[in-house]
């Protein structure tokens, strides 16, 4: 008789399926992924939550749920940050169109020592986003 399987059951995850963010303002953030960034729509459940296709990954927009008691992050303050990679000509490619659209940039594409060129910008809830490229 073999002893029973002592591992973890979290060992068994092998993937992040979805990311939610948890949205103040709905309307522009769904201008912003879809206009601005240009995610392709996967589906919408309901108002309440919106799905993207970002590679083999989605990304969701959600209104408060099943956190709907929680305080919500106070403005100006980044509640999550969300890293997108692209080759390395591109993080130059998106800046521009991040400026074409008149997106504010933190920090412009720039070399880091640690083997990343990156840009770092907010979405409209003010949630950090960084496009980089290995280099």
């Amino acid at each position: 008789m073999s002893e029973p399987d002592r591992r973890s059951a979290f060992q068994s995850i092998r993937a992040i399926d979805y990311t939610a963010l948890i949205v103040r303002d709905m309307e522009a953030m769904r201008r912003f992924y879809e206009e601005v960034l240009g995610f392709p729509l996967e589906r919408e459940l309901s108002a309440n939550w919106v799905e993207y296709r970002v590679g083999s990954n989605i990304l969701a927009l959600s209104r408060p749920g099943w956190t709907k008691d929680d305080a919500p992050v106070p403005k100006g303050t980044a509640a999550v940050q969300l890293a997108f990679r692209v080759p390395p000509p591109d993080v130059a490619r998106c800046a521009e169109e991040l400026t074409q659209k008149g997106v504010a940039m933190l920090s412009p594409p720039t070399d880091r020592p640690f083997g990343h060129r990156t840009l770092f910008f907010r979405d409209p809830d003010g949630n950090l986003l960084e496009i980089y490229a290995e280099i």
